[in-house]
């Protein structure tokens, strides 16, 4: 039976619509809106009490949190995307959750004021401030970035993923990354790949 994910492409869904691509993993992207009460009626509260999307079905296990359904992903329906030692695991984790509490709360940010703000309304003072926010982050990545091909080493892993799926919109909408030569150069690894290529094209079409 496929997995079932709920959400639509333009929304954290395509992170897990991402790791499946890349994993080889057969998927049903089942079309679940938050502006129509697809989110709050009972059936889909009963597998995602919090009323969002993403939200994930295996044969009738629920999961909810995007980054957490991609580590689920990898290491269980996944192909080539988990690392094989415990020092990778741990770094999978790690850099999973600075995705979350690092670099996606600086990148909503410049996200509200770049992509969900109409372009009349835009403050290029408050885009200023909130791509300012960013540096931290972009920093830190581009320094363990300084001779390695992907964040565990050479090979492309969930982490990677997890970590370039955080800022896809932003790379989709032009942001320049070019000051953190490192970072920049990996992301464009990462959306090269066939898999992402293709899961960019459905965001896109969305």
């Amino acid at each position: 039976m496929a997995l079932k994910i709920y959400g639509i492409p333009r929304s954290r869904a395509i992170r897990n619509i991402w790791a499946c691509e890349e994993g080889g993993v057969a998927y049903d992207l089942v079309p679940t809106l938050w502006t129509d009460g697809g989110t709050r009626t009972p059936e889909f509260l009963r597998i995602n009490p919090n009323g969002t999307v993403p939200a994930l079905e295996d044969d009738g296990f629920p999961m909810f949190e995007s980054l957490a359904m991609n580590l689920y992903i990898a290491k269980h329906k996944a192909k080539g995307l988990w690392p094989a030692d415990p020092h990778g695991e741990g770094q999978v984790f790690q850099w999973t959750l600075w995705a979350a509490t690092e670099l996606e709360p600086a990148n909503i940010g410049y996200v509200v004021q770049t992509v969900y703000t109409p372009p009349e309304k835009q403050d290029p003072a408050a885009i200023a401030a909130a791509w300012e926010k960013m540096h931290k982050p972009l920093g830190v990545l581009d320094g363990h970035l300084a001779g390695r091909a992907h964040l565990l080493g050479d090979g492309f892993t969930i982490a990677d993923l997890n970590v370039a799926a955080i800022v896809m919109g932003t790379w989709m909408n032009k942001a320049d990354f070019s000051p953190w030569k490192n970072t920049h150069a990996w992301l464009a690894r990462c959306f090269g790949r066939p898999a992402a290529q293709k899961t960019m094209a459905m965001r896109s079409a969305s």
